[in-house]
């Protein structure tokens, strides 16, 4: 019942950012130094993430300091710190993948890809636009969707293996810690604070109380992934914020098990999604074979919608009972889900700015991803690599000026990739047609046509109202149709049931808006209260379930607010 939304309810819309969560973001996660010398843990360079872009900077710090043993020792025992608030690098990380090779070429030029962490190179490529009962491919296929010479890779793996690769070159791989603040002194970012372990829900010290510390550092980088905690606390306290509003997907996954091999990559368009602009349910799945006897598969949506009863993940439950997708997965088992914001705004959307006197930022903390082509991968591994020429730089000269490495970004395929899809992503928030035709004609001239400025909406600021997406979703059995908690389980999640609230919203709300969070959230975090459920009550409670949390981060894309759990918290994905 809280799922769908039954129950009566006002033809009123209503729009999330007018329902702001309680926080002040650069007067709360933005402090001075104030542990005491010897308390503190005194670093080279601290890096917040252990995912591809982090990572990749504290390898390529490792290679270029082999290089420089006087710089190595000034920057004390420990001269690379990774602070990751997962139980491992890759603990966190989820994506389709089709990786793009170059970043791992130019980190690893002896490594041949047989020794990468890849289920397989791409082909065969395939897209098909899907009716309820049939599949007709599309030909020729859109050429943002070709991924031959590509690679078909588990994220989470491949965070693993480039934490190990990072530890044997002289990094220390802080897992298990949360970020929390940013330290800063006189404008300059000097190192972060990490969060309080052994609280209970009210915040109380329990027996197993650690508090946090603060980590100061010559150099950091803010390499956080989707919608960083850190890096929008910057953006806010020293004004970076993009010409237009970062907007986001948010995608759900499973790896199944199958007893026959897929020997292609495979796109699809069109159902379930409701493509009239009325809906903006835009978006696509991907199916990715894994070796011999694995497929991983998604569904990707826009998180502009406006039926507060549209869910990703049942909408996903609801794409696998196509007789395509059945014939794929038949005789299966599924072994891993997952779900996962992306930001999608792209060019327009990046901050003005990518660093500030001690401070970078990286990846998709950036926005450095090229939704019409899928890629993010290899742009967020690139510019931790430049990162790190530019701290190394930096660092020789005792400088705190990082405004280099915006300069080997704007010289980079990631400013030349991203400014020919800046105009992409904007028209299929008005339909499949007219943005369908839009978006090939700015594919066909790289973006010359129609050029100009797509302005990219606020997700939090289109209104939504309860409408009948829920209607059609297919019951779950758990055996090859998942509920929500199923799901949580199979992310290997075991945050504690009494750990304090990390997620900020407003607990009041008009039913709308409560009622999108409660389909959104993929992990079943955000509840109504039943008797109000029944009742035709207008404003509503918001109870949420923190533990359930997988930290895809989408309510703070529509008007809430995710900052860290207490480190080792979430989920633990193997495959994603």
């Amino acid at each position: 019942m809280t799922e769908n939304g039954h129950g009566p309810s006002s033809n009123g819309h209503n729009v999330p950012a007018e329902f702001p969560p309680p926080v002040n973001p650069a007067e709360d996660y933005v402090t001075g130094i104030t542990d005491p010398e010897e308390e503190r843990i005194e670093v080279g360079v601290a890096i917040v993430g252990g995912g591809p872009a982090g990572l990749a900077c504290a390898i390529r710090l490792g290679q270029l300091l082999e290089d420089e043993p006087e710089l190595a020792e000034k920057l004390g025992e420990v001269p690379v710190a990774v602070i990751e608030k997962g139980k491992t690098p890759g603990a966190h990380l989820l994506s389709g993948a089709n990786m793009v090779p170059s970043a791992m070429e130019e980190l690893f030029p002896d490594l041949d890809p047989s020794e990468w962490p890849v289920e397989q190179e791409v082909t065969k490529d395939a897209v098909y636009f899907l009716t309820s009962k049939f599949a007709v491919p599309l030909k020729p296929m859109p050429p943002n969707f070709r991924n031959h010479g590509n690679y078909v890779t588990s994220i989470a793996k491949l965070g693993r293996w480039l934490g190990e690769k990072a530890e044997e070159g002289g990094a220390y791989i802080l897992s298990e810690t949360a970020a929390d603040k940013l330290l800063v002194e006189d404008r300059i970012v000097r190192g972060v604070r990490s969060g309080d372990k052994g609280r209970d829900r009210e915040g109380k010290e329990l027996p197993n109380f650690e508090p946090g510390s603060d980590v100061v550092a010559k150099a950091t980088v803010l390499a956080e992934g989707t919608l960083g905690h850190l890096t929008s606390t910057a953006l806010d306290y020293f004004d970076l914020h993009g010409s237009d509003p970062q907007r986001w997907e948010l995608g759900v996954k499973e790896v199944w098990e199958v007893p026959e091999p897929l020997d292609r990559v495979i796109h699809t368009l069109g159902w379930p999604l409701r493509w009239r602009p009325k809906w903006k349910e835009a978006g696509g799945s991907f199916i990715y074979p894994m070796g011999e006897n694995k497929v991983g598969l998604g569904l990707v949506v826009g998180l502009d919608t406006t039926d507060a009863t549209f869910s990703v993940h049942d909408a996903f439950q609801e794409f696998k009972t196509h007789p395509f997708i059945k014939k794929i997965l038949e005789g299966g088992k599924r072994v891993a889900w997952g779900a996962k914001t992306i930001p999608s705004g792209g060019y327009w959307s990046m901050p003005k700015r990518l660093s500030v006197p001690g401070m970078v930022m990286c990846g998709d903390s950036a926005g450095m991803v090229n939704i019409p082509r899928l890629k993010g991968i290899h742009y967020a591994m690139h510019s931790g690599i430049y990162a790190a020429e530019a701290i190394i730089d930096a660092l020789k000269q005792d400088s705190v000026n990082l405004e280099a490495y915006e300069r080997k970004v704007k010289d980079s395929l990631i400013e030349k990739d991203l400014y020919q899809s800046r105009n992409m992503r904007q028209p299929l928030s008005k339909g499949l047609i007219f943005g369908g035709a839009m978006g090939s004609m700015m594919v066909a001239t790289k973006g010359a046509f129609p050029g100009g400025h797509w302005k990219n909406e606020d997700d939090a600021e289109v209104p939504v109202e309860i409408d009948g997406a829920a209607k059609s979703y297919p019951k779950p059995d758990n055996k090859y149709i998942y509920d929500k908690l199923n799901s949580v389980f199979a992310s290997g999640n075991a945050t504690r049931d009494d750990a304090p609230n990390h997620i900020k919203i407003q607990q009041k709300v008009p039913r709308e808006i409560a009622q999108s969070w409660v389909s959104m959230c993929p992990a079943q975090v955000y509840e109504i209260p039943e008797d109000q459920l029944e009742s035709d009550a207008q404003t509503v409670d918001v109870q949420v379930v923190p533990s359930n949390c997988v930290q895809c981060g989408a309510i703070t894309a529509k008007g809430g607010r995710l900052t860290p759990p207490e480190g080792g918290d979430g989920p633990l994905y193997q495959e994603t």
